[in-house]
């Protein structure tokens, strides 16, 4: 096979495919509402809406998340075709091949977004420059989900750092929730595909745990998230909405992972990681959202 597979608008959609749109849109979301914080207390304190400032870093997270996704894309895409999980993504199975054709939209992607980065100021870029490297770098290893805490933290900086260039207790603490979320993210389904993963020659942390133990380190995680949930609420000065759904989907993510725990099948460790992406943090992020503006 040789060139771009597919004819009409085939082509286009392998390209966006390699991009991970779903994965980078939750991202993106999380930028864009870190942003909307920030203003939210700028507008409090008396000022006007920093419109450039938020333009800007919107385009800044929309281009640097899927640039970034389609590098770790290419990047595994050996791997990703041993795997029965990921042997159907774009590179794996050939729908855009060579895949060095997908680099040149990816690489332009990732400069653009640090490029307008830089144009909103220095913290910005390096927000951005560090999330990139933290992205590629030593991937399908056990540093991987750590690193993959500052490329997840990165647009939510990005976003916060383009309205208000300091830090404070409230976006430290949002950064700190999603810091406790990748693992539970990332290592749900690893648990829940295990056998693929080490059929694929992977055995890593916690690849290399049996279920048993990985499920209680699981559990422990949604019970670590929930209290920073909670933590947020009080660092965040946010209002009664937020608690309420921070609550409410706490109990609903230990609840899954207590099923896991009980029962150590790989479809409960694929419900937790389907429960942590859009229905918890993205959730929790539009209720801080809308907590910042409407109350």
């Amino acid at each position: 096979m040789s060139g771009v597979s597919g004819t009409g608008a085939r082509p286009v959609l392998n390209y966006i495919g390699v991009l991970k749109p779903r994965e980078s849109g939750l991202h993106i979301l999380m930028g864009i509402v870190a942003a909307l914080i920030a203003a939210g207390d700028v507008v409090a304190a008396g000022n006007a809406f920093p419109t450039g400032e938020f333009i800007l870093a919107v385009f800044a997270i929309a281009c640097g998340i899927p640039g970034c996704n389609g590098l770790t894309n290419y990047l595994d895409r050996n791997i990703d075709a041993r795997m029965q999980r990921t042997c159907l993504r774009v590179l794996p199975s050939q729908r855009i091949n060579p895949p060095e054709k997908s680099l040149p939209p990816i690489i332009m992607l990732v400069v653009l977004g640090l490029s307008l980065a830089w144009q909103i100021n220095l913290l910005c870029f390096v927000a951005g420059l560090v999330g990139v490297i933290a992205a590629v770098l030593w991937r399908k290893t056990s540093l991987e989900v750590f690193l993959g805490i500052i490329a997840g933290c990165s647009p939510v900086l990005i976003g916060w750092f383009a309205i208000e260039p300091t830090l404070n207790l409230k976006i430290l603490a949002i950064c700190l929730l999603v810091a406790a979320w990748i693992p539970l993210h990332v290592w749900s389904v690893m648990v829940a595909y295990r056998d693929d993963y080490r059929s694929a020659g992977l055995n890593y942390f916690p690849l290399n745990w049996q279920v048993k133990d990985s499920v209680k380190l699981l559990f422990g995680l949604a019970l670590l998230l929930f209290a920073i949930s909670i933590f947020v609420f009080f660092a965040g000065e946010f209002h009664l909405p937020y608690l309420v759904a921070a609550i409410v989907l706490g109990i609903v993510m230990i609840s899954a992972c207590s099923r896991l725990l009980a029962s150590h099948e790989s479809r409960g460790a694929w419900r937790v990681y389907k429960l942590t992406a859009f229905p918890y943090l993205g959730i929790i992020f539009l209720t801080m959202c809308l907590d910042a503006w409407l109350l």
